[in-house]
């Protein structure tokens, strides 16, 4: 068997809107890990001066894309993956969002994993929350026979090394993961249809259709802020959150498993919070709800024909 000579090349790539001061602190601990590798930050469309600030800082330190407008988390993450691959040919990406610490051996720990498997297309680790940091907000999320995504695996448990075996997924949250280069040439990227929310799990859902697989590390760790640009529960977050999972799986999944999902989804992501926000008055969430699940219809009817049921 030959011997690698060098180390497989990776860039880390981030998006920053409106979010200065995570992304620095972000930055600053990528830099902090050994293993080499470059760093690409979107600038999407932020209004806060913060593509100024990062060129003042890093100059030719790390790569800058400045978009003049918020192309969304596809269009954007998509913007700074095309560039890793394209122009600087590299193995792998990982794709972090700018909220996070990372531990100084996050880059190695998930190119291990990543060259231990051939078919892997993504490889996670451990997410801690990053104001209760021995507290697991996620190491993966579980297969559901309905919503085919379901629940996040350790979420709120404390770190006991419950998790610290190495193994595959059947899904996770992109909140950090390293994309495969062959993952990213055999599927493309992100699905510009998702401005945000269910992006990563749609292009799990064609990865794992194309035979790659997903591996979890328990030696990649990050600490995550969680939502802290749109807030947990904010109306723009309910929109999508409603609309995109949804189409997510109408793309993808046979008539059979689509009908069973959307009995599941109207009562659970559309008629049960609508009730429950109006009676807390919230009526702007109940306006995202009601124009998600609409955007979804408009959607169905101008895709129908082209759906492979």
């Amino acid at each position: 068997m030959p011997v690698k000579t060098k180390n497989p090349s990776v860039a880390v790539v981030t998006l920053n809107w409106n979010g200065l001061k995570d992304t620095l602190e972000c930055i600053e601990s990528v830099f902090a890990c050994k293993y080499p590798h470059e760093m690409v930050v979107v600038a999407n469309g932020s209004t806060d001066g913060s593509a100024r600030v990062l060129s003042d800082l890093y100059g030719s330190i790390i790569h800058l894309i400045a978009h003049k407008v918020n192309l969304g988390y596809s269009k954007g993450m998509n913007s700074g993956l095309n560039y890793a691959f394209q122009n600087k040919e590299v193995d792998y990406c990982l794709v972090i969002n700018n909220d996070v610490r990372v531990d100084k051996k996050v880059i190695k720990a998930l190119v291990e994993t990543a060259e231990k498997h051939e078919d892997a297309g993504f490889v996670t680790g451990k997410v801690y929350y990053y104001d209760n940091p021995d507290v697991l907000q996620t190491v993966g999320k579980k297969s559901h026979p309905i919503l085919l995504n379901g629940g996040h695996i350790g979420r709120n448990e404390k770190d006991t090394g419950q998790f610290d075996t190495e193994r595959e997924l059947d899904f996770c949250d992109d909140i950090f993961w390293l994309v495969n280069r062959k993952v990213w040439e055999n599927t493309g990227g992100y699905d510009p249809e998702f401005f945000l929310q269910a992006e990563d799990f749609e292009w799990q859902i064609r990865a794992k259709k194309a035979g790659f697989r997903i591996y979890y590390t328990p030696e990649a760790k990050i600490w995550h802020k969680e939502s802290m640009k749109l807030g947990k529960a904010s109306p723009l977050k309910l929109y999508y959150d409603t609309r995109n999972p949804i189409i997510a799986i109408f793309k993808h999944m046979d008539a059979e498993f689509c009908r069973r999902y959307f009995r599941h989804y109207f009562r659970d992501r559309v008629a049960i919070p609508i009730v429950r926000n109006l009676l807390k008055l919230r009526l702007r969430h109940v306006w995202a709800i009601k124009t998600g699940f609409l955007s979804f219809l408009l959607w169905l009817a101008l895709n129908k024909a082209g759906l492979k049921h």
